[in-house]
């Protein structure tokens, strides 16, 4: 099963002070046990909004962590994106939802993650039941 991460496992991976470290440690290894760990494009590129993470540091990070990065996305994938991501602004006008702000890159990583049949990583399961329901989701 192969399994597509989601940029707060990594981030909480990185931050040693972050209460939820162990647990994406944990949730890690436990998915690598069931097969590859990957990240589309554009998670490698927010990513690089991280301070002092340059694409030196993902290259090393993602090679010694045994994490492909896929570069290609296919037209399918920015469809099932834009519908999901058309969906959620609908329902944040008619709510007046006041919350945080969702960027396309979570539903790029949501549309590559069910278009290609894999597994999603998150520790933020809330937006993509919502975005993608048949989407398999594993949380730390």
């Amino acid at each position: 099963m192969t399994t597509l991460l989601d940029s707060n496992v990594i981030a909480a991976l990185w931050n040693l002070d972050d209460a939820l470290n162990a647990a994406a440690r944990s949730a890690l290894d436990a998915a690598l046990a069931k097969g590859p760990l990957i990240v589309p494009a554009p998670l490698y590129a927010e990513l690089m909004a991280f301070a002092g993470r340059t694409e030196s540091f993902l290259d090393t990070f993602f090679l010694e962590t045994n994490i492909a990065v896929e570069w290609r996305m296919e037209e399918r994938v920015w469809r099932i994106a834009g519908r999901a991501f058309q969906s959620y602004a609908g329902r944040r006008r008619k709510q007046r939802d006041n919350g945080p702000r969702r960027i396309l890159a979570d539903f790029l990583i949501g549309a590559y993650a069910l278009r290609h049949n894999y597994s999603l990583l998150t520790l933020d399961q809330r937006l993509y039941r919502a975005a993608f329901p048949s989407l398999k989701i594993l949380t730390a």
